[in-house]
């Protein structure tokens, strides 16, 4: 210092003073910390809660936008499918209908061909087994149909049987194989001569105009298919007066899009109005805690800050004035009190012998 200390017990009294009142400041800035920060956490926690609420809520009423035109847009639904439903029945009840209706005259006329056809075989006492296809097909064959029935039928009688019967024997052997083919020759060719002399031979003239009828149902039947083809492959269903079908569907799909806009319409108009009336609803609701909050958290940051500042200057006085002299170590009221009970107590004149005195013992 550039004065010499002339009350040396003064001055240590002094230094005392000044680190028991820093004591004091850094108390006071450590309890202005713990202030602020429990303060800082409950306003944020007040903040959060504004801020969930509001999206929870929000959330909430979207949901309940969302789930009431669901419901009815479902129940559109519902009503449209059992409409198409509907309307699909009626399309093919009418397409049932009509194949009746316009092949009706065929197969009425096929009725009467077969009725015919008996009439020519019971008059001319020809066997009832004689009307049959595959009786035709043997004897009689012509067109694709009946050709296929001749060949499956050789390969029955020719190469199914007689191979079967040949892997049955537990000891094959091919005379065996031989031997039943030439069996199988003379009894089912047997059959077909036998067959075609009591009937082709006895009775010509019936069995060909029993196969001239056949071939007329067999045109019928073609006719018949052709027309059934053409009707469901037609695409005008007005003949089957589906119209009000027609127009319920219309109405009920123009009801599931208005349904459709107004949802959008709903969350939108929720989105940009009534989102914002709910949040400031809700936050209103907090805004004096809150405020109350910050202006208290408010305080204590200047307390805090004021504290630092209370404590740097001292700090920085303790230092300039007397941690500079008696030294930083020194700097405890303790150490302080006993340095300035030497000199009171004429065990020393200063501050330095003091402290000498105070290292030996110490030592």
């Amino acid at each position: 210092m550039a004065q010499p200390i002339e009350d040396q017990v003064g001055f240590l009294g002094e230094a005392c003073r000044a680190v028991q009142e820093l004591s004091v400041s850094k108390s006071l800035l450590e309890k202005y910390r713990l202030e602020e920060k429990s303060l800082f956490r409950e306003l944020e926690a007040e903040r959060k809660a504004v801020t969930d609420a509001i999206s929870l809520t929000v959330k909430k009423r979207i949901q309940e936008i969302n789930d009431t035109y669901d419901r009815e847009i479902a129940k559109e639904q519902d009503n449209l499918k059992r409409l198409r439903n509907k309307r699909e029945k009626a399309k093919t009840q009418g397409i049932k209908e009509r194949i009746e209706e316009e092949t009706q005259e065929l197969k009425d006329r096929n009725k009467e061909l077969i009725t015919e056809l008996k009439s020519v075989f019971k008059r001319d006492h020809v066997p009832s087994y004689c009307r049959s296809t595959w009786y035709y097909a043997l004897f009689f064959t012509r067109g694709f149909s009946e050709t296929i029935i001749l060949l499956f039928t050789a390969l029955i009688f020719f190469l199914a049987i007689p191979c079967g019967i040949y892997f049955l024997i537990p000891q094959r052997k091919s005379f065996y194989l031989a031997g039943i083919y030439f069996v199988s020759i003379l009894l089912f060719g047997g059959i077909y001569i036998l067959i075609n002399n009591r009937t082709r031979v006895r009775h010509p003239e019936a069995l060909k105009k029993g196969r001239a009828i056949k071939n007329s149902i067999k045109s019928n039947r073609r006719k018949l298919r052709a027309i059934i083809r053409s009707i469901k492959k037609d695409r005008n269903e007005k003949v089957y007066n589906l119209e009000k079908f027609d127009d319920e569907i219309a109405r009920t799909e123009q009801d599931l899009a208005d349904i459709a806009d107004k949802k959008q319409e709903a969350l939108n108009t929720f989105d940009k109005v009534t989102s914002t009336i709910i949040s400031d609803e809700i936050a209103s609701s907090k805004r004096e805690k809150i405020s109350q909050l910050e202006k208290e958290h408010e305080e204590a940051v200047n307390n805090w800050k004021e504290a630092q500042i209370r404590v740097k200057e001292q700090t920085l006085f303790i230092n300039d004035n007397y941690a500079s002299y008696i030294g930083s170590e020194y700097m405890i009221p303790e150490k302080l009190d006993e340095l300035a009970d030497m000199i009171r107590m004429g065990k020393a004149q200063t501050i330095s012998e003091a402290k000498e005195i105070y290292n030996s013992i110490k030592d």
